[in-house]
């Protein structure tokens, strides 16, 4: 997981499942992202992660 020390998300950024703010993006080994808000990614964090090539976690900022 990657950490990163500001924040790239912004508001303007909409989970891809319900399309509240999103704090979660799941950069796709074969190109493309997917972007979570925290439950919806909560909810599907362990295979996500395995399939991911880099998530970029900011729920620390909610």
């Amino acid at each position: 997981m990657t950490e990163t020390a500001t924040q790239t998300l912004t508001a303007a950024d909409r989970c891809d499942r319900c399309g509240a703010q999103a704090y979660v993006r799941v950069v796709l080994p074969g190109g493309g992202d997917l972007m979570f808000c925290a439950h919806h990614y909560s909810a599907n964090a362990e295979i996500l992660s395995n399939k991911a090539a880099e998530v970029v976690d900011e729920t620390r900022f909610i």
